[in-house]
């Protein structure tokens, strides 16, 4: 059989605590680890200084590296003979570039596994301890994208819509269009003093919880109080919050 050469690895939302056993055994095995920028470093902190490491992270500031060079960068390890492991925040499959790089495995004929990832949606408001679900209040919940792709025409996420069809909105990678989200959200019917909390690099020792409305974004009253990384929850859920944090 032939043997696995690359492995797309979820890291989970920041704690290393929340690492599956599977992660951390792919993870000590590896020859080279290609990591992404909400990899925390608590986690990078547990790898050997014998794994070749490959920082591929990007953001607004940063676009040192496209997607199509870290597809080359995995498959000319793996062609190596070397044991290359995917490493990405969260789960590798879940608002990430995760198909794409299995399609370009797939591609060269190279052996792959995924192995699934805590997602920071649902870790980060269990850290904050805001539930997701109350049978009185939310049944539903949708977990969205707020990054704007912008070589799509038309919005990805339909938020006017959203607002009435889910008791819960969870928003990944949505601080930047906040304000737009808000404003649109408002007009698909959603109350102005709806709730909203913004939880700050979620399950680590920076984490930082703000609680605000959708009359607060649009009012522009809490430009202080949002930072990225971040999650942010939409809804009356938020009201329940139980921590002392």
């Amino acid at each position: 059989m032939t043997q696995i050469q690359v492995y797309l690895v979820g890291a989970g939302p920041g704690d290393p605590k929340l690492l599956t056993l599977r992660a951390l055994e792919i993870i000590n095995t590896a020859d080279v680890i290609i990591y992404d920028r909400l990899v925390s470093r608590q986690i990078i902190d547990l790898i050997s200084n014998k794994v070749e490491l490959i920082y591929v992270g990007k953001d607004r500031t940063d676009e040192s590296y496209s997607q199509d060079d870290i597809n080359k960068i995995m498959i000319s390890k793996a062609k190596e003979d070397k044991i290359v492991v995917r490493l990405k925040g969260g789960d590798p499959l879940l608002f990430s570039r995760g198909v794409e790089e299995i399609y370009a495995l797939k591609s060269e004929g190279i052996k792959f596994e995924v192995v699934p990832g805590i997602s920071s949606a649902f870790a980060v408001p269990s850290y904050a301890g805001i539930p997701l679900t109350h049978r009185e209040i939310s049944s539903s919940i949708a977990i969205v994208t707020g990054h704007t792709d912008p070589k799509k025409k038309e919005p990805q996420v339909k938020w006017s819509k959203l607002a009435s069809s889910v008791d819960t909105i969870i928003i990944l990678m949505g601080i930047e269009n906040i304000k737009l989200i808000a404003e649109k959200l408002i007009a698909g019917g959603m109350k102005k003093n709806t709730p909203i909390a913004s939880i700050f690099h979620g399950t680590t020792d920076l984490q930082k919880t703000n609680i605000f409305t959708l009359n607060d974004v649009i009012s522009n009253n809490i430009r202080d109080k949002l930072e990225a990384p971040s999650i942010i929850i939409i809804g009356n859920i938020v009201k329940f919050i139980y921590a002392n944090k």
